[in-house]
Protein backbone atom coordinates (compact mmCIF):
# COMPACT_ATOMS: atom_id res chain seq x y z
CA UNK A 1 0.00 0.00 0.00
CA UNK A 2 2.92 2.26 0.77
CA UNK A 3 4.22 1.73 -2.64
CA UNK A 4 1.67 2.31 -4.16
CA UNK A 5 1.03 6.26 -2.60
CA UNK A 6 5.04 6.56 -3.25
CA UNK A 7 4.37 5.99 -6.95
CA UNK A 8 0.93 7.63 -6.86
CA UNK A 9 2.86 11.02 -5.45
CA UNK A 10 6.19 10.32 -8.04
CA UNK A 11 3.15 10.52 -10.53
CA UNK A 12 1.87 13.63 -10.06
CA UNK A 13 4.78 15.32 -9.19
CA UNK A 14 6.12 14.34 -12.61
CA UNK A 15 3.19 15.87 -14.28
CA UNK A 16 3.69 18.69 -12.17
CA UNK A 17 7.49 19.28 -13.35
CA UNK A 18 7.29 18.40 -16.70
CA UNK A 19 3.64 20.04 -17.84
CA UNK A 20 2.47 16.69 -18.91
CA UNK A 21 -1.17 16.69 -20.29
CA UNK A 22 -0.50 21.15 -20.58
CA UNK A 23 -1.53 22.39 -23.46
CA UNK A 24 0.85 24.57 -25.43
CA UNK A 25 -0.61 28.00 -26.85
CA UNK A 26 -1.58 27.46 -30.49
CA UNK A 27 -1.45 23.63 -30.60
CA UNK A 28 -5.19 23.95 -30.74
CA UNK A 29 -7.88 24.56 -33.13
CA UNK A 30 -8.87 28.29 -34.00
CA UNK A 31 -10.17 30.63 -31.40
CA UNK A 32 -14.00 30.66 -31.25
CA UNK A 33 -15.14 33.80 -33.41
CA UNK A 34 -16.88 34.86 -30.30
CA UNK A 35 -12.85 34.82 -28.22
CA UNK A 36 -11.40 36.67 -30.63
CA UNK A 37 -13.76 39.85 -30.59
CA UNK A 38 -13.32 39.52 -26.80
CA UNK A 39 -9.50 40.01 -26.86
CA UNK A 40 -8.58 43.08 -25.28
CA UNK A 41 -7.88 46.22 -27.34
CA UNK A 42 -4.57 47.22 -25.74
CA UNK A 43 -1.88 48.58 -28.54
CA UNK A 44 1.55 47.45 -25.96
CA UNK A 45 3.67 44.91 -27.22
CA UNK A 46 3.59 41.26 -25.12
CA UNK A 47 5.59 37.98 -25.27
CA UNK A 48 1.90 36.54 -26.41
CA UNK A 49 2.46 38.51 -29.56
CA UNK A 50 -0.13 41.16 -29.24
CA UNK A 51 -1.26 42.08 -33.59
CA UNK A 52 -2.61 45.56 -32.33
CA UNK A 53 0.57 46.22 -30.88
CA UNK A 54 2.01 49.51 -32.77
CA UNK A 55 5.23 47.32 -34.38
CA UNK A 56 2.42 44.95 -35.56
CA UNK A 57 0.55 47.76 -37.29
CA UNK A 58 4.21 49.01 -38.91
CA UNK A 59 4.74 45.37 -40.40
CA UNK A 60 1.06 45.15 -41.53
CA UNK A 61 0.12 42.33 -39.62
CA UNK A 62 -3.86 42.24 -39.35
CA UNK A 63 -5.71 42.82 -35.98
CA UNK A 64 -7.28 39.69 -36.18
CA UNK A 65 -4.18 37.57 -35.79
CA UNK A 66 -3.51 34.70 -33.56
CA UNK A 67 -1.00 32.06 -32.84
CA UNK A 68 -0.73 28.62 -34.57
CA UNK A 69 1.51 25.88 -33.77
CA UNK A 70 3.97 25.79 -30.92
CA UNK A 71 6.18 28.42 -29.54
CA UNK A 72 10.04 27.55 -30.63
CA UNK A 73 12.90 29.31 -28.94
CA UNK A 74 16.66 31.06 -29.70
CA UNK A 75 18.59 29.82 -26.95
CA UNK A 76 22.73 31.61 -26.60
CA UNK A 77 24.93 30.32 -23.65
CA UNK A 78 22.45 27.56 -22.65
CA UNK A 79 19.14 30.45 -21.86
CA UNK A 80 16.49 31.13 -23.51
CA UNK A 81 17.49 34.55 -25.74
CA UNK A 82 14.14 35.19 -27.53
CA UNK A 83 10.81 33.11 -28.60
CA UNK A 84 9.57 32.56 -31.82
CA UNK A 85 6.22 32.19 -33.47
CA UNK A 86 3.81 31.76 -36.11
CA UNK A 87 0.65 33.76 -36.32
CA UNK A 88 -2.44 33.52 -38.71
CA UNK A 89 -5.12 36.02 -39.98
CA UNK A 90 -7.84 34.63 -41.33
CA UNK A 91 -9.32 37.95 -42.49
CA UNK A 92 -6.22 39.02 -44.23
CA UNK A 93 -5.10 34.86 -45.12
CA UNK A 94 -1.69 35.43 -44.33
CA UNK A 95 0.83 33.99 -41.88
CA UNK A 96 3.64 35.94 -40.04
CA UNK A 97 6.53 35.31 -38.03
CA UNK A 98 7.07 36.72 -34.55
CA UNK A 99 9.90 37.37 -32.60
CA UNK A 100 10.22 38.59 -28.89
CA UNK A 101 13.49 39.27 -27.16
CA UNK A 102 13.36 38.10 -23.55
CA UNK A 103 14.59 41.02 -21.36
CA UNK A 104 17.30 39.06 -19.67
CA UNK A 105 19.14 39.27 -22.95
CA UNK A 106 18.07 42.08 -23.56
CA UNK A 107 19.75 43.30 -20.09
CA UNK A 108 23.24 41.46 -20.72
CA UNK A 109 23.17 42.59 -24.82
CA UNK A 110 22.95 46.15 -26.66
CA UNK A 111 22.62 46.35 -30.77
CA UNK A 112 21.82 43.21 -31.55
CA UNK A 113 20.54 41.46 -34.69
CA UNK A 114 17.13 40.17 -35.63
CA UNK A 115 15.61 38.74 -38.75
CA UNK A 116 11.62 36.75 -38.94
CA UNK A 117 9.57 35.58 -41.23
CA UNK A 118 7.39 32.39 -42.96
CA UNK A 119 9.28 29.79 -44.49
CA UNK A 120 6.91 28.16 -47.34
CA UNK A 121 7.53 24.10 -47.62
CA UNK A 122 6.03 24.35 -51.13
CA UNK A 123 8.31 27.31 -52.20
CA UNK A 124 11.53 26.02 -50.28
CA UNK A 125 11.80 29.91 -49.30
CA UNK A 126 11.22 32.57 -46.50
CA UNK A 127 7.98 34.43 -47.62
CA UNK A 128 7.57 38.27 -45.71
CA UNK A 129 10.80 38.23 -44.08
CA UNK A 130 11.70 41.71 -42.44
CA UNK A 131 15.16 42.47 -40.27
CA UNK A 132 16.53 45.05 -37.98
CA UNK A 133 20.18 45.72 -37.74
CA UNK A 134 22.12 46.90 -34.60
CA UNK A 135 18.95 47.54 -32.31
CA UNK A 136 17.33 47.30 -28.62
CA UNK A 137 13.95 46.65 -29.76
CA UNK A 138 11.59 43.69 -28.18
CA UNK A 139 8.90 42.91 -30.46
CA UNK A 140 9.75 41.64 -34.28
CA UNK A 141 6.96 41.03 -36.85
CA UNK A 142 7.46 39.91 -40.29
CA UNK A 143 5.49 41.40 -43.25
CA UNK A 144 2.62 39.47 -44.13
CA UNK A 145 3.17 36.06 -46.33
CA UNK A 146 0.49 35.13 -48.78
CA UNK A 147 0.89 31.15 -47.61
CA UNK A 148 -2.74 30.62 -46.21
CA UNK A 149 -3.08 27.60 -48.69
CA UNK A 150 0.47 26.01 -47.67
CA UNK A 151 2.96 24.18 -45.17
CA UNK A 152 4.19 26.69 -43.46
CA UNK A 153 6.86 27.14 -40.02
CA UNK A 154 7.96 30.71 -38.55
CA UNK A 155 11.81 31.60 -38.63
CA UNK A 156 13.34 33.77 -36.05
CA UNK A 157 17.15 34.66 -36.37
CA UNK A 158 19.03 36.28 -33.15
CA UNK A 159 22.82 37.44 -33.55
CA UNK A 160 24.63 38.99 -31.16
CA UNK A 161 27.46 41.24 -31.83
CA UNK A 162 30.72 39.21 -31.78
CA UNK A 163 28.96 35.97 -32.34
CA UNK A 164 30.82 34.72 -35.20
CA UNK A 165 27.06 32.05 -35.92
CA UNK A 166 23.43 33.29 -35.20
CA UNK A 167 20.92 31.74 -33.18
CA UNK A 168 18.07 30.85 -35.10
CA UNK A 169 14.77 28.82 -34.24
CA UNK A 170 11.68 27.29 -36.37
CA UNK A 171 8.41 26.72 -34.98
CA UNK A 172 6.64 23.81 -35.99
CA UNK A 173 5.24 22.57 -39.60
CA UNK A 174 1.28 24.02 -39.92
CA UNK A 175 -0.62 22.96 -43.24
Amino acid sequence: MRARKTAIAASACAFVLFGAGSALAGTGPAPAPDARKAAPQSTAPSAEGNPRSLGARAAGVCSDAYQIGATAYIDRGGAHAASVKQFYSPRCKANYGYVWVWQSFRDKIKDYDVSTGVYSYARDEVVGEDWWNRTNDQEFWSGPAKTAAECTAAVGRLRAPGDALTGQAMTSKRC
